[in-house]
């Protein structure tokens, strides 16, 4: 490699960030994520980057279906400069009935950011997506939020993190009061107080007046009692407390933990700061040719999310892509690891949530939008040089199941070109009847909202009215050893044998009793809660 691109890469590595948010639904996800663009000057006014009918709604949901009922349903990519570095926030689906997407995301993330609501704490999405981000000990940074509302204490929120999830904290800065008596925060970092001004709506960047903490000022400044509250608590977390320890917070072990209100802006951009000094730079990815290090020089990448439609007029298909080592370019031709095929990469774009721009170079951490023409799965490798694939992506259990059913037989093409695209990008996954007799597919899901997604997606983008008709499963369990192996078995009761979109047998069972009695009835049969990662097969059209 020449010593121009590894200074290139190198420099290229130093001054990227990129992270995922995680959170329960209505902790205020999709908020902060404007205000960091805010702060990073990638809008100027908070819900004014597309104000469509009249309305404001959120950079990120872009989709007619996530503006009508303000929730975020799809991931999508934010990317902005901030200081001299590019940061790349991979927003995730808030709502639970799509975790699935958010575990995909998980693994193009190089950090995440837990948004908790000061008022509830950690709640179930978040310990569920926690948990996601322990097993690939991504470093976390734990943003309290709404701290102008009434909520918990400060002390109360660390010590549920601290004993719930097993991190360490260490309280970057520290609230003065909560609620209506909200002042403030204190700065550990620089030993300032910044003081909070309710007047802010939160749409343009906070007033932020800041003292030192010696300052004469404070005290007639803050209400006595609070400040003698903040000065017991604070010489309490600087006693008992742990010492930042960033080899800790880079092995998913300790937490930062920032107090704010996104809603008004309010230690929005002390939290930017912070997370530039402290987040975890792009790293090394796990290979079948071991571990493979950002400076690379040769270029690789693998997919972590599909999208159809993102642009309904252009009826486009795009792969999003993280990009591990070495240098992209346009118009590279590189190899698919999965089908041995070489690609040309001739459109490859910049993602801002539905808009985009076309970009000429990218390094490793960016995320880039590819044109896909049908060529590319969710968990494929693309590279060049030395054949390298990387862990691909599983699918997880699916907990509710039922036949699409498309009634109008002249929509058969817009029918399958509709589901063998949502299927592509991940939406829902795509199961069929084992009896060859019933052709319709099986839609099999975390939660019910997807359906609705799907058929909804179907009738707005495809023209395709569909009904389902729900089955009593709520247990799906991958086969160990494929058809070979259930064959071993025999006739099987209280199941539903059915086939993924590779041909792989898959039991559904009605409740974890039958899956508990059938292994104990039947021990040498081994069943998966996670389907294998397939490779060098393509999925079995519709």
């Amino acid at each position: 490699m020449s010593t121009e691109l590894q200074a290139e890469l190198q420099t290229a590595v130093e001054r990227r960030r990129n992270f995922a948010i995680i959170s329960h639904p209505d902790a205020g996800k999709t908020t902060l994520t404007e205000k960091l663009l805010l702060y990073g000057g990638a809008i100027h006014e908070a819900g004014a980057v597309k104000a469509r009918r009249s309305q404001r709604h959120a950079t990120s949901d872009w989709m007619a279906m996530e503006q009508q009922r303000g929730i975020s349903i799809t991931s999508t990519v934010l990317q902005f400069e901030y200081q001299n570095c590019q940061i790349n926030l991979l927003d995730t689906p808030g709502h639970q009935d799509f975790s699935e997407d958010t575990y995909r995301t998980l693994a193009a993330a190089d950090n995440a950011v837990m948004l908790i609501d000061a008022a509830k704490g950690l709640e179930p999405q978040t310990r569920k997506l926690f948990e996601v981000c322990k097993l690939r000990s991504l470093p976390i940074f734990t943003f309290v939020n709404k701290l102008d509302r009434p909520g918990r204490s400060p002390l109360e929120l660390l010590d549920e993190i601290e004993q719930e999830l097993g991190l360490q904290t260490y309280a970057v800065n520290w609230p003065i009061g909560m609620g209506d008596l909200f002042q403030g925060v204190y700065d550990r970092r620089s030993q300032q107080i910044h003081l909070f001004e309710r007047s802010q709506h939160g749409s343009r960047e906070a007033i932020d007046t800041a003292i030192d903490l010696g300052d004469p000022r404070i005290e007639s400044l803050l209400e006595q009692g609070l400040y003698h509250q903040f000065k017991d608590e604070l010489e309490l977390i600087e006693g008992a407390g742990s010492e930042l320890d960033l080899e800790a917070v880079h092995q998913g072990k300790m937490t930062p933990v920032f107090f704010g209100s996104a809603m008004t802006n309010f230690g929005v951009e002390l939290f930017l700061d912070a997370f530039l000094d402290y987040a975890l730079k792009p790293g090394n990815h796990e290979s079948n040719q071991g571990e493979i290090e950002p400076t690379y020089p040769e270029f690789s990448g693998f997919v972590f999310k599909l999208q159809a439609n993102m642009d309904p007029k252009h009826r486009d298909r795009v792969a999003f892509v993280r990009v591990c080592s070495g240098k992209f370019e346009k118009d590279m031709t590189v190899n698919l690891a999965r089908t041995g095929k070489t690609v040309r990469l001739s459109r490859p774009q910049k993602l801002f949530a539905q808009d985009r721009e076309v970009i000429d170079e990218a390094y490793p951490g960016d995320v880039i939008g590819l044109n896909n023409p049908g060529v590319f799965a969710i968990g494929d490798t693309i590279y060049n040089g030395q054949k390298l694939e990387y862990e691909g992506i599983p699918c997880f259990s699916p907990e509710l199941f039922a036949y699409l059913r498309n009634p109008n037989p002249s929509k058969f093409k817009q029918f399958r070109k509709g589901v063998s695209e949502l299927r592509e990008e991940g939406a829902v996954q795509i199961m069929y009847s084992a009896d060859e007799a019933k052709r319709d597919p099986i839609l099999a899901a975390v939660g019910q909202l997807q359906f609705e997604v799907v058929q909804f997606r179907l009738q707005n983008e495809y023209g395709v009215e569909t009904t389902v008709e729900w089955l009593p499963y709520t247990v799906a369990r991958w086969v160990d050893g494929g058809w070979e192996a259930l064959q071993k078995v025999g006739r099987i009761f209280n199941t539903l044998t059915v086939k993924d979109s590779w041909e792989r047998p898959v039991l559904l069972f009605r409740n974890e009793w039958n899956c508990q009695q059938l292994q104990s009835d039947h021990p040498e049969l081994k069943l998966n809660s996670i389907a294998p990662v397939v490779s060098g097969k393509e999925p079995i059209a519709l």
